[in-house]
């Protein structure tokens, strides 16, 4: 079951997450399904993705990790040798 539009993701989705978030659920989600994973499977892939870019606030908010924030790396940061 895949979903085609932003619109038609779960309202426990649609009501906590920005449309950004909400765009890489449904990617996730819908790679996770064609790969033959189940809902629930797909789900919690779909929630791991949205966790690589975005935190939960203390106040329940989801935003954006900062750059180089928790789970992020920056690129272009090692040190030479």
């Amino acid at each position: 079951m895949a979903y085609e539009t932003l619109e038609q993701l779960p309202e426990t989705v649609k009501s906590k997450l920005p449309r950004g978030a909400q765009q890489i659920f449904l990617a996730a989600f819908n790679s996770a399904t064609a790969d033959g994973l189940s809902k629930d499977g797909a789900e919690k892939i779909a929630w791991n993705s949205v966790k690589t870019q975005y935190q939960q606030s203390s106040n329940g908010q989801w935003e954006t990790i900062p750059e180089g924030g928790p789970g992020r790396t920056s690129t272009g940061t090692m040190p030479h040798s």
